[in-house]
C-alpha cells in the first residue's frame, strides 16, 4: 500500500506569513525614524494646546434654568403653559379652535410634565400649521406624527405609569394614535394642561471667518375648548408658568383669558434644543484641525522620504507585490494616528473640563454617549486621514505639493463654508472630505449640514476611491 502523503505550498505559507512580515518592517521605519515619532507626539500636543486655549477664552451666557442632565444637549423651555395636578393615572383632552402667528412650526395643544421647574421631563402633543400634529419630548425636534391637521383638532393625552399616549381626532369621537413615549423619572403627581409655544425669529449673517446671530421672540396665541384634565386633586385651579419675566400675578398679561370655557394662550419662545447653543465638546476637540496637519505631515513623509532617498526601490525588491506594500503602510499609517488621535482627544476633553468649569460652563462627562462617539471618533477620524493622505502622496510622489492637497481639501471647505449663503454651505460640508469632521458634533444645531456618521462616511469613500488609484499609479510607474 502506497502511503500518501499531503502537500502544503510553500508559496501559500509564504505569502500568509510574509504580509505579517511586511507589516513588522514598516512599523519598523516609522518607529526608528525619530522625528516621526516626535510628529505624532506634536499632534497630540497641539491638539490638548488649542483645547485649553479655547477654554481659557470662554465665558458663560447660560441663565442657569437647565438643570445639570441637559448640559450637553442645551435646551430652551419656554411658551406658555396652564395646567392642572394630574393626579396618578389619567388624561387631558382639548380642542385647538384656532392658532395665529408664529410661523411653520408653532405649537399649540397639551402637555403632560413631571413639574414646572424648566428641563423636566415632559411629553407634548401638539399642532402645527406646517407639520401636522407632532407628539414631543426629550426637547429635541420634531417628534412622532405629521401631515396636515385642519382646524379645529381634537387633541388627548393619556399617562400609565411612565408612559403617555397621544391621540388627535377631527370630532372627537374617532381617536388616531399619534405615538407614545416613556417619560423616566415622571413623578406620581404630574402636571397636566395645554401650552403654546414658538421658535424665535432669527437672522443669521455669514462672513468668511465667522458668523453673526440676531433676531427677537416670536408671539403665537391659540384658543382652546372643551378641556378637561382627570383625575384631579379636589380644589385644584388652573396655574400658569408663562415666560420668563412675565407677571404671573396677572393671568391676562402672563398669556391666558378665560371665557365660558374657552381659554386663550398667548406665549413667546419656544420647547426643544437651543439649535443655536455652542457644542462644547466639538469645541474643544478643535484642535485637531490643527493636530491633524502633523498626521497629514507624518503620513505623506512615510511615503515620499522613500520616493526621495530611492529607498522604495529597495523595499520593492525585497516584496514586488506593490499592492500588498501599499496597503501595510496604510495598516501601519492608520493604526499609529488613531493611538495619537485618541490621546489627544481625550487629553482635550479631561484637561479643558476643569477650566471650562472655572469659567462657568458645564461641560457634559466624558461617560456621556455623544461625547465618547465624538472622542473615539476623532481617533477614527485621524485614521482614514492618514490612510487618505498616505494615497495623495503615492499618487502625487512629492510631499509638499501632497500636503498642500490634503490640507486644502479638509480645511477650505470649512473655512469657505462660513462665507457662503446656508444651503451653499451645507452643500459643501457633505460633498468634501471635510464632512467627516461631523462626527466631533455631540448637539443639533442649525447649521447642520450632515449627520455625524454620515459625514464619517463621505471621508471613508474619498479614502476607498484614492487607494486604488494609488494602487494602480504604483504598479504602473517607476519607483
Amino acid at each position: 500500500m502506497t502511503a500518501v502523503t499531503s502537500y502544503r505550498s510553500g508559496v501559500q505559507a509564504e505569502a500568509r506569513d510574509g504580509f505579517g512580515r511586511l507589516l513588522l518592517a514598516e512599523w519598523t521605519k516609522l518607529r526608528t525614524v525619530p522625528r516621526w515619532m516626535l510628529t505624532l507626539l506634536a499632534s497630540v500636543l497641539l491638539t490638548v494646546l488649542v483645547a485649553l486655549l479655547s477654554a481659557a477664552g470662554t465665558e458663560s451666557t447660560g441663565s442657569g434654568d437647565a438643570p445639570s442632565a441637559t448640559a450637553r444637549l442645551q435646551i430652551i423651555d419656554l411658551g406658555h403653559f396652564t395646567y392642572l395636578p394630574l393626579a396618578g393615572d389619567g388624561s387631558a383632552v382639548a380642542r385647538v379652535t384656532a392658532q395665529d402667528g408664529g410661523g411653520a412650526w408653532a405649537k399649540a395643544g397639551l402637555m403632560i410634565r413631571g413639574s414646572a421647574q424648566r428641563g423636566t421631563p415632559y411629553a407634548a402633543l401638539m399642532v402645527t400649521p406646517g407639520h401636522g400634529v407632532r407628539l414631543q419630548t426629550g426637547y429635541e425636534s420634531g417628534g412622532q406624527g405629521g401631515g396636515t391637521a385642519a382646524m379645529p383638532r381634537w387633541l388627548k393625552l393619556t399617562r400609565s405609569g411612565a408612559t403617555v399616549t397621544g391621540y388627535d381626532s377631527a370630532d372627537g369621537r374617532a381617536w388616531h394614535r399619534v405615538g407614545s413615549v416613556r417619560l423616566e423619572g415622571l413623578p406620581e403627581d404630574a402636571l397636566a394642561g395645554m401650552f403654546v409655544a414658538v421658535p424665535d425669529e432669527v437672522e443669521v449673517r455669514r462672513q468668511f471667518g465667522g458668523e453673526s446671530v440676531s433676531g427677537h421672540p416670536g408671539d403665537t396665541r391659540a384658543t382652546f375648548d372643551h378641556v378637561s384634565v382627570s383625575p384631579v386633586p379636589p380644589g385644584a385651579s388652573w396655574r400658569d408658568r408663562g415666560t420668563p419675566g412675565g407677571p404671573a400675578a396677572d393671568p391676562d398679561a402672563d398669556g391666558r383669558t378665560e371665557s365660558g370655557g374657552t381659554f386663550t394662550l398667548k406665549g413667546t419662545g419656544d420647547i426643544g434644543p437651543d439649535e443655536f447653543a455652542d457644542d462644547i465638546t466639538k469645541t474643544t476637540l478643535t484642535g485637531v484641525l490643527i493636530g491633524q496637519a502633523a498626521i497629514v505631515a507624518l503620513a505623506v513623509l512615510f511615503v515620499t522620504a522613500e520616493y526621495r532617498r530611492g529607498m522604495l526601490r529597495t523595499t520593492f525588491a525585497a516584496s514586488p507585490r506593490r499592492g500588498r506594500v501599499l496597503a501595510a503602510k496604510a495598516v501601519v499609517a492608520g493604526l499609529a494616528s488613531p493611538a495619537a488621535g485618541l490621546a489627544a482627544a481625550f487629553g482635550a476633553v479631561l484637561l479643558a473640563g476643569p477650566v471650562l468649569r472655572s469659567h462657568g460652563l458645564a461641560p457634559p462627562p466624558v461617560s456621556d454617549g455623544a461625547v465618547l462617539r465624538a472622542v473615539f471618533g476623532t481617533a477614527a477620524l485621524l485614521a482614514v486621514v492618514a490612510v487618505f493622505s498616505l494615497a495623495v502622496a503615492v499618487i502625487v510622489r512629492r510631499s509638499a505639493p501632497a500636503i498642500t492637497i490634503v490640507l486644502l481639501l479638509l480645511l477650505v471647505p470649512q473655512i469657505v463654508a462660513t462665507g457662503l449663503p446656508l444651503a451653499a454651505a451645507r452643500w459643501l460640508e457633505r460633498l468634501t472630505p471635510a464632512a467627516g469632521f461631523a462626527i466631533q458634533r455631540t448637539i443639533p444645531r442649525f447649521d447642520e449640514a450632515i449627520g455625524p456618521w454620515a459625514g464619517f462616511g463621505v471621508l471613508c469613500a474619498y479614502t476607498a476611491a484614492a487607494l486604488p488609484l494609488a494602487a494602480w499609479a504604483l504598479r504602473k510607474r517607476d519607483a
